[in-house]
């Protein structure tokens, strides 16, 4: 038991460390201190989610069905340049200040949920790294595969509720409004790149 637990863990923890299209959204959000127990709330419960289909077996559907990995392949790669291009607008408004973001920049609950599900649900790499790649490991575990799925749920949970509430650790350096221009080019060229990688594909 412990041992199926702790190889989701570790697994978990593996792939979801990666620069990412959650991961930069959560790091912002969290410097903004805008909605963040929320926004890492629907982190964890959408990897969840899509843990436990990749180990009851929907991976194995998504293979046999190449429609719709094409179809999300595109729609996250439009997604992902969207919102790349948004943020490198934001870079090159000048002179903005912690304060001036969280006054001007807020966006009510409803909309930071339905971003933060947009960049999760529409952006095909996390159905690669939790249905198919976890739900793939999982068949080995036979009736153990539902700690190793509790494993790497809980490696979700951790890190996205760290990173959320960690972050803001680093409030004194983006006082400084040139430090949201470099996070704002960087979100962007992280975006653009995904969604490359995604038409590449």
């Amino acid at each position: 038991m412990w041992h199926a637990y702790l190889q989701g863990l570790i697994m978990g923890f593996s792939l979801i460390m990666a620069i990412g299209a959650q991961n930069t959204f959560v790091l912002k959000q969290s410097l903004k201190q805008q909605y963040v127990f929320w926004v890492c709330l629907l982190c964890a419960l959408s990897d969840a989610i899509l843990i436990a289909l990749g180990v009851l077996g929907f991976g194995h559907w998504v293979q046999q069905h190449e429609v719709f990995t094409q179809w999300a392949r595109y729609a996250g790669a439009l997604f992902l340049v969207i919102y790349g291009a948004v943020h490198l607008k934001q870079a090159l408004q000048a002179g903005q200040s912690l304060q001036i973001l969280k006054e001007n920049s807020a966006h009510s609950l409803i909309k930071t949920c339905l971003i933060c599900l947009g960049l999760t649900w529409l952006n095909p790499h996390v159905y690669l790294d939790t249905v198919l790649l976890l739900g793939s490991i999982s068949v080995k575990f036979d009736e153990m595969k539902l700690y190793f799925a509790l494993g790497s749920m809980t490696a979700s949970i951790l890190f996205f509720f760290s990173l959320g509430y960690g972050a803001k650790l680093l409030l004194p350096v983006f006082k400084n409004p040139y430090a949201w221009q470099i996070l704002d080019v960087l979100i962007a060229v992280v975006m653009w790149a995904l969604a490359v990688s995604l038409v590449l594909a």
